[in-house]
C-alpha cells in the first residue's frame, strides 16, 4: 500500500497538468469521499466541482508541509499553500487538515480549516470556491 500525503494530492490535483482532474482524484482519493472546509461539507463531487473552478485561474503553486503525521488510517496535517494566479495576484493560506485514509492509502475524508495569510478579500473563500 502507497499512502498519499497532502502535498501529493494537491499538486496533482491543482498543479500537475499531464493529468486530468479524474485522474488525479481517483490516484488519491475513494469514490466514497468527502471532505468539510471550515465547517462546510462536501461530497467528491462538490469537491472536484472546487478543484475545477481552481483549476480555472491557478497558474502556478506550491504546497509547503510544516508538519506531517501518519498513526494507522489516521492523517493529520499543518501546511501552506502558495498560489499565482493567472491575473499574477498571490494568496498564501494556511491549512490544518485531519483525515482519514482507506485500506488502499487514498483519503477517505478530509476535515480542514484555512487561514489566509496572503491574499485579498475576495480569496478568503478559496478553500471551498465554487
Amino acid at each position: 500500500m502507497t499512502r498519499t500525503g497532502i502535498k501529493a494530492a494537491l499538486t496533482d490535483l491543482l498543479l500537475n497538468e499531464e493529468i486530468t482532474l479524474t485522474e488525479a482524484a481517483d490516484r488519491h482519493f475513494t469514490p466514497d469521499y468527502r471532505q468539510r472546509t471550515d465547517g462546510e461539507w462536501a461530497d467528491r463531487s462538490r469537491f472536484l466541482d472546487h478543484i475545477a473552478h481552481l483549476r480555472t485561474f491557478v497558474a502556478a503553486g506550491e504546497i509547503e508541509v510544516h508538519e506531517e503525521l501518519h498513526d494507522g488510517d489516521r492523517y493529520a496535517d499543518r501546511h501552506t499553500c502558495h498560489i499565482t494566479k493567472k491575473d499574477g495576484t498571490t494568496v498564501s493560506m494556511e491549512v490544518y487538515v485531519f483525515a482519514d485514509l482507506a485500506p488502499d492509502g487514498r483519503f477517505r475524508r478530509i476535515e480542514e480549516t484555512t487561514l489566509m495569510l496572503e491574499g485579498s478579500d475576495a480569496d478568503r473563500n478559496l478553500g471551498s470556491a465554487r
